[in-house]
């Protein structure tokens, strides 16, 4: 069995279909209300319908939205012609959504491949027979898509001064939203040193963010996300700060040898001056003799 096999069997043994219809012209459409899928790997979005005045030879349009209202996006749309059974989708279309059903079977469901935390929201399909007007139907409920993934630490840092004190912050991502916890070097760390979670304004991106309060530099703390798909640590060493080195703070042996030093430079000065003034008196001698 596949991985597209596997997802799918998975999405099938929710006991959650149900048919919507408007009750007018016989319309009705089967969806799943909601559908789980794992992160990297494809996923389908069932949708059929029927309606008793179809006409094999009318041709259809198929759609499938992200969202609902003026502020649904548009993620797929094909055409089948009339005497045709292929739904061809547009130049511009992303070839990461494809047509799975036949619209003429009376099936439009949607194929995404590799799927992100970005993909999960509530996805809507519509159908319309082209050239007849009002004959079109799409559902009102969605369905659910709820991409998950293991946790993956982000980053792992300290922040901080020593005058305010250190902290440790774990940045987490995944879907369900990972339990964080912080390990020491011997035990857990909990209650009041861990710091509360904080979710990003866009469910959908499952991002979590944990803080550990007054770490001590020269100890490493572990960061551990886990979920009901896996784990993931890790572990951080808090490095001492380092004395800052001034001219002013320099120790007395430091500055013994920089005045030795400086001390020979200007006596070599010295002495050569002294030599150079003597040559020339010397030169002053011997020509005054002559």
């Amino acid at each position: 069995m596949d991985v597209w096999l596997v997802c799918s069997a998975l999405s099938l043994l929710l006991p959650v279909t149900e048919a919507f219809g408007s009750g007018d012209d016989g319309w009705s459409m089967n969806v799943q209300s909601e559908v789980r899928a794992i992160e990297g790997y494809p996923v389908v979005l069932p949708c059929t319908f029927s309606h008793p005045q179809h006409s094999q030879h009318s041709s259809l349009q198929v759609l499938w939205r992200l969202g609902h209202g003026q502020s649904a996006t548009v993620l797929y749309r094909c055409t089948s012609n009339s005497g045709t059974t292929a739904c061809e989708p547009g130049p511009q279309q992303d070839q990461r959504y494809r047509l799975e059903g036949n619209p003429r079977e009376h099936d439009l469901s949607l194929r995404i491949n590799s799927a992100t935390l970005q993909d999960s929201g509530r996805y809507y399909c519509r159908v319309e027979i082209l050239g007849r007007e009002h004959l079109s139907f799409e559902d009102k409920m969605g369905t659910k898509l709820r991409v998950e993934t293991p946790p993956k630490i982000l980053a792992l840092s300290v922040e901080g001064t020593e005058q305010s004190g250190f902290r440790a912050v774990c940045r987490v991502q995944g879907s369900p939203l990972p339990d964080v916890q912080w390990l020491g070097p011997d035990h857990l760390l909990e209650g009041s040193l861990v710091g509360p979670l904080a979710q990003d304004s866009q469910p959908h991106y499952y991002h979590t963010v944990s803080q550990l309060r007054d770490v001590e530099p020269g100890q490493q703390y572990t960061c551990s996300a886990s979920n009901p798909l896996g784990r993931e640590q890790a572990t951080l060493y808090v490095l001492p700060p380092r004395p800052s080195l001034t001219v002013g703070r320099a120790s007395p042996p430091l500055l013994l040898l920089l005045s030795l030093s400086l001390g020979a430079k200007i006596l070599l000065l010295v002495g050569m001056g002294v030599w150079m003034a003597q040559g020339r008196a010397l030169q002053g001698v011997r020509c005054w003799w002559k």
